[in-house]
């Protein structure tokens, strides 16, 4: 009997896959594929249970025929790559084909239509079919639980391996929150940190400057110790060298009154032996009288115009100090020996440029500081010019100096200012500044003159003597003579307190204080003078109360009871304004205040034309006299 061949109702190939020609696999076969898959699984992935046993199989075959599944044979056909790709992907292709039971017969049948044709295997018994089938059962079964296992197991690995990466993610996430938390805390930690390092510095600056200004302040006052110290005892010494002299002086005059008892007592004894040669003795004493007038007279001779009459006393008609008249007289004498000496050395050569050049810098003179010591510069320039003697130069300049400053409108102290830096390069410049003052205006030495009918021929002489102006034979007011008068006084006042810083000013402000104890010591009140005390105090008053503080305020005591008191015993009304200025200016202690121009525009002149340890000095002069 042939076998049957059969053929399958599926088609070959299902989705590129095909079928397996012999069904029919050996036991050992599946084992061998069984193995290999499960070292492939157990070689990818840590999370497979321990290898399939044969003691597993048995538990599969132990399945009741209702627990298998009634499906047919299920064959998969791929090779060994497609298997690992298919798992992979966590997709199994799967085709299953249907064998129904084919009725095998030895019996021959010439009706069958399957006569003929031959069997697909050779005809088995029943048990052996029956064997067959439950392997094949078994095998499909074993194969199926196999394939159920394995998708298992990719599922349980894809879950762990979601849930490994979320747990990763996460880690990371923490991590990274973790990091910015602490990145945060560090950062506000380094803060806090230079915060307190900042401030503990600040504490520390503060504390350091707090110590520097007590050390400081325990400075100055430790100066200011000391020079209290060392004021007390140069007091002391002047009181004791005061009292010293004062005690020599009682002692020689009570020497001298010693002597003059013992020349008394002598010469009552000796009046008999003497009597002859007195009268010699009495013309020897008339010719030195007379030789001391003629040298009084003399010494005013340079000051008295043309129409002064030869005084029978000297003393009577000019009225000054004999050491400010010595000043003087040297003065002018060296100033009239320089101008004859320029007139020769004119006649050579003209000048007149040079004089020009001063004028016009002297006109530019303003109250700055940088614009003064430019043009003191420029004059100094000027007087070591060798094209031009150096007498003539100064001579001009302190010509225009005075005759300019009658203006109304000139900066007194910015002139002054200039005068002082000339004569700290040209000594000379002062002394003939001041010749040439001296010279239009007596009452810069100071100096008065009394007016008498046998010294002057007329009014208009005594005039001329005092600085009177005459123009075409005509005298000039009094009123124009006031104001040349108080413009000189202007500037005399403001040279005389001016100081720079580095430079010694050689008519300063002691000369100042020489002129007006000398003033009210010597000259008489009247207007002349009132005008020129007015004039000096507004000027150079507020210097000399800085430096010489109380002794000042006893000069203006004077001046308030007796020189006032005498103005106003004149009963003249002219003088009733210059009075009433005088009394403002004691009462109202105007003395106090800066005067306008003093301070040049970028420096303070206080500091720079009276240095502070000229402040301290303190001169203890008499309430009722003046020393100079």
């Amino acid at each position: 009997m042939g076998g049957v061949r059969l053929e399958l109702r599926c088609p070959r190939n299902v989705h590129g896959v095909s079928l397996d020609p012999d069904p029919d696999w050996s036991f050992d076969a599946l084992l061998s594929e069984l193995s290999a898959v499960e070292k492939k699984l157990n070689a990818s992935s840590p999370f497979l249970s321990a290898p399939f046993s044969e003691r597993q199989l048995r538990n599969a075959s132990g399945r009741t025929n209702a627990e298998r599944s009634p499906v047919a044979f299920r064959m998969c056909l791929a090779e060994d790559d497609e298997i690992e790709e298919a798992i992979d992907q966590r997709i199994v292709a799967r085709n299953r084909f249907e064998c129904h039971e084919v009725y095998l017969s030895d019996e021959s049948d010439e009706d069958s239509p399957l006569e003929g044709q031959p069997y697909l295997m050779d005809e088995v018994g029943l048990v052996e079919g029956s064997l067959f089938e439950l392997n094949h059962d078994y095998q499909f079964g074993l194969k199926e639980e196999v394939r159920n296992h394995v998708s298992t197991i990719e599922r349980d690995l894809l879950n762990e391996n979601e849930k490994s990466t979320a747990a990763l993610i996460r880690v990371r996430r923490y991590r990274d929150a973790r990091w910015d938390t602490e990145k945060r805390m560090d950062t506000q930690y380094h803060r806090k940190i230079a915060e307190g390092l900042d401030n503990h510095l600040t504490d520390i600056q503060r504390e350091y400057e707090l110590k520097s200004q007590i050390e400081e302040r325990r400075i100055r006052n430790d100066a200011a110790h000391e020079e209290a110290k060392r004021k007390a005892l140069y007091e002391e010494k002047l009181r004791q060298e005061k009292a010293k002299a004062e005690a020599e002086a009682r002692v020689r005059a009570e020497e001298a009154r010693k002597k003059a008892l013992e020349a008394e007592r002598k010469a009552k004894e000796a009046a008999d032996k003497e009597a002859a040669e007195k009268i010699e003795r009495d013309a020897a004493m008339k010719a030195q009288k007379e030789q001391a007038k003629q040298r009084v007279i003399d010494q005013s001779k340079e000051a008295q115009p043309t129409g002064i009459k030869k005084p029978e006393s000297a003393g009577d008609i000019v009225k000054a100090a004999k050491s400010a008249l010595n000043l003087e007289q040297a003065r002018l004498q060296r100033y009239k020996e320089i101008e004859e000496n320029n007139q020769a050395l004119r006649l050579n050569k003209d000048f007149s440029s040079k004089e020009r050049h001063i004028v016009r810098l002297i006109k530019q003179i303003r109250g700055i500081k940088d614009n003064v010591r430019a043009k003191a510069t420029e004059l100094v320039k000027i007087f070591n010019d060798p094209s031009c003697p150096q007498s003539i130069s100064i001579v001009m300049f302190a010509k225009k100096v005075v005759s300019l400053s009658e203006s109304p409108d000139t900066s007194a102290f910015a002139w002054a200012h200039v005068i002082v830096l000339i004569a700290s390069k040209v000594p000379q410049a002062m002394d003939f500044l001041l010749a040439e003052l001296h010279r239009v205006c007596i009452f810069t030495v100071p100096k008065y003159v009394m007016y008498s009918k046998p010294a002057f021929e007329s009014r208009e002489a005594h005039y001329k003597s005092l600085g009177f102006k005459e123009d075409n034979g005509k005298i000039e007011s009094v009123n124009d003579y006031l104001k040349r008068l108080e413009s000189y006084i202007r500037l005399y006042g403001a040279l005389v307190q001016t100081e720079v810083e580095g430079v010694q000013n050689p008519h300063g402000l002691a000369e100042g204080w020489a002129w007006l104890a000398r003033f009210l010591n010597a000259l008489p009140a009247n207007i002349y003078t009132a005008v020129t005390l007015k004039s000096f105090l507004q000027m150079a008053g507020y210097a000399l109360y800085r430096k010489y503080k109380s002794q000042f305020g006893k000069i203006l005591n004077v001046i308030s009871e007796n020189y006032l008191a005498a103005l106003k015993a004149r009963d003249n009304s002219e003088l009733n304004p210059v009075i009433a200025e005088i009394q403002s200016y004691i009462e109202d202690k105007k003395f106090l205040q800066v005067p306008e121009g003093r301070v040049l525009q970028g420096a303070l002149l206080s500091r720079e034309m009276v240095p502070e340890s000229d402040y301290r000095e303190s001169y203890n002069y008499p309430s009722n006299r003046y020393y100079y």
